[in-house]
């Protein structure tokens, strides 16, 4: 489920949220890998509306000391093979434990005509970066993106 305001009101969700001339990306989960899954969505949903197809698929791999921190990574990590691959994902399956994050992420090359990109992501920065779980238990993810 996709949702445009600030808040979610079902998990899990995504949402876009406005910050300057940057966006902001955030995701809601029972658990704190479907947060960030529901996030790296908001993410792609910035580049496209158009759905993207599960064709191909990537492992992606990364660490960091601390929950924002580890969210940091795990968008620029899909920035960085989103670049390279020229790929857009559109599906994940995200596992965490402690301070390691191993994902799969399923995609398809970026086809211009029907994806219609509208802006190119140049990383996950530490701007309202926050990683918590509210007091429904739901996991909340969110950052800004630069674009």
């Amino acid at each position: 489920m996709a949702t445009t305001s600030t808040e979610p009101v079902d998990c899990p969700s995504w949402w876009h949220f406005s910050h300057e001339a940057d966006i902001g990306v955030a995701g809601c989960g029972r658990t704190l890998a479907e947060a960030f899954a529901q996030t790296a969505l908001a993410m792609t949903r910035v580049i496209t509306e158009a759905p993207v197809a599960g064709a191909m698929h990537v492992a992606v791999r990364c660490r960091a000391p601390d929950p924002e921190l580890l969210l940091v990574e795990w968008l620029n990590a899909l920035v960085f093979e989103m670049a390279t691959r020229r790929l857009l994902f559109g599906r994940f399956d995200v596992r965490i434990d402690g301070d390691t994050l191993e994902a799969d992420a399923w995609g398809e090359p970026v086809d211009r005509a029907r994806h219609s990109p509208a802006v190119e992501v140049k990383g996950a920065t530490y701007t309202a970066l926050e990683v918590a779980q509210d007091a429904g238990g739901r996991w909340i993810a969110r950052c800004v993106i630069d674009v």
